[in-house]
């Protein structure tokens, strides 16, 4: 478990020139609105048999089997029954299979891997450079850069995650740079929109952090000029994290007012200890819609679960612990097959998204709404199945109407793994930088099991 303070210490933010900006003030000021990701991602796999619309016909389902590239559009064909809320968005989704990722750790946990593109074991140790979500949220500057909210196992002695804490999230800023998550919607309210809080011990507390970490960088600053080499280095680098923090406070001190049109007002029951995961799971998306629309952040991270998840608050299973583990097994609970658990799970994530989606749609920006200027993606974080190979990592994405990928409406697979054309989480990632300005080569780790293929760049029919 980190504590608060060592949250503090640890995290880095960026400001931007927009920072100051929420949707309705780009839209009078005239200044282009920024892009805005949600990274979706849950335990436990995503089948691909599960993504195909059942109103294929057969040529088209044998194209599926045999994992043949194809494109289909949408309109007219029947989504799968867990996808059926997104049913009135048809016309910003896309249904993405056939990218490969056997270059990040696969199997019972990813880690920093799917959203990193290499091989991580939670070790600090094992992280490479900054996954995706952080390179995008460079792009689009927002005082807080970027949140990540978890739904962390809770008990058996997980050591990274209780339903109260903030702990180690998925995500990383840089190399050896975990970021932090916060474990529950309670937390997040009160971290992320301390500075507006009502209750006075909140805003005392904020000001006494304030005020001590004005103390310490000064401090830091004096203690490093006795020092040479390393020692040096480190302490400078640690009052230069803190100086950030205090600058990004100061961006925020600004935007109160904003902020505080937007703070969420969560029914208690998401804020008990006792919160069942689906309820737990709104909260959070509450959360995360609250730091999008006041402008607090523009790239979030969602683990909805995790595989070691014993959920709650499953429809049939009301008052069961499930354990998503035993699920992968193939484990019935109380008469109910695993799959069929599986699918209630993933239809209440589709209405989590759905949620987030007409909700965006509803905020005016810049002549049209939030989303058009907003990218989501649900898939799996350790690939297709519960032992996962990796060769398929589905993709859920809704994009809006600003989004500079040619996407939405419908069904693509791509060439299967060792194909020629077979592309990669690698690829996809670079897509989305180079599509928003990061000119990178390729981002991410190579598959050593496909040298006979030219990995690298992005998926050039996705490129408007």
């Amino acid at each position: 478990m980190t504590s608060r303070r060592d949250f503090l210490q640890t995290s880095l933010f960026s400001l931007g020139a927009m920072a100051m900006m929420n949707p309705s003030q780009l839209l009078a000021s005239g200044t282009k609105s920024p892009m805005r990701f949600i990274f979706m991602h849950r335990g436990n796999g995503l089948f691909p048999k599960v993504m195909v619309p059942p109103s294929f016909d057969a040529k088209l389902m044998e194209k599926e089997s045999r994992k043949e590239a194809f494109e289909v559009d949408l309109d007219g064909h029947e989504l799968p029954q867990w996808m059926s809320p997104l049913v009135d968005h048809v016309d910003n989704l896309t249904i993405l299979q056939g990218l490969s990722g056997k270059m990040c750790t696969t199997g019972h946990h990813s880690w920093c891997s799917s959203l990193g593109v290499y091989k991580a074991n939670e070790r600090i140790s094992s992280i490479k450079w900054a996954t995706v979500d952080f390179e995008l949220a460079k792009l689009f500057p927002s005082p807080v850069e970027h949140i990540e909210l978890a739904c962390f196992p809770l008990g058996g002695g997980n050591a990274r995650g209780s339903l109260d804490g903030i702990a180690q999230g998925f995500s990383a800023r840089g190399p050896q740079q975990p970021n932090y998550a916060y474990g529950s919607p309670k937390i997040a309210l009160a971290e992320l929109f301390k500075s507006v809080a009502k209750d006075q011990s909140a805003q005392s507390q904020y000001q006494l952090d304030r005020m001590l970490l004005k103390f310490v960088a000064g401090n830091e600053n004096a203690q490093a000029r006795g020092l040479d080499g390393y020692e040096k280095a480190k302490i400078t680098n640690y009052s230069g994290a803190i100086e950030e923090i205090r600058r990004r406070n100061e961006k925020i001190d600004a935007m109160a007012d904003v902020i505080r049109q937007h703070v969420p007002e969560l029914d208690p029951k998401y804020l008990d200890t006792d919160v069942s995961t689906f309820d737990r799971q709104v909260g959070h998306a509450e959360v995360l819609l609250g730091a999008l629309i006041s402008g607090l952040t523009n790239v979030a991270a969602f683990t909805v679960d995790e595989l070691g998840h014993s959920y709650t608050g499953i429809p049939g299973l009301e008052g069961e612990k499930v354990n998503m583990h035993d699920i992968g097994h193939g484990k019935s609970v109380r008469g109910v097959e695993a799959e069929e658990i599986r699918s209630r799970c993933r239809q209440h994530h589709m209405t989590l998204v759905e949620r987030i989606v007409t909700r965006l749609k509803s905020i005016p920006e810049a002549g049209g709404t939030m989303f058009d200027n907003t990218m989501l993606f649900y898939f799996p974080d350790s690939g297709e199945t519960h032992h996962s190979h990796g060769t398929e990592f589905p993709f859920v994405v809704m994009a809006g109407d600003n989004c500079r990928l040619d996407l939405g409406r419908r069904y693509i697979r791509l060439p299967k793994y060792g194909q020629e054309g077979h592309k990669t989480l690698g690829n996809w990632y670079t897509t989305l930088l180079n599509a928003y300005g990061n000119g990178i080569e390729h981002f991410g780790s190579l598959d050593v099991g496909l040298q006979h293929l030219d990995q690298k760049g992005p998926i050039r029919q996705f490129l408007v």
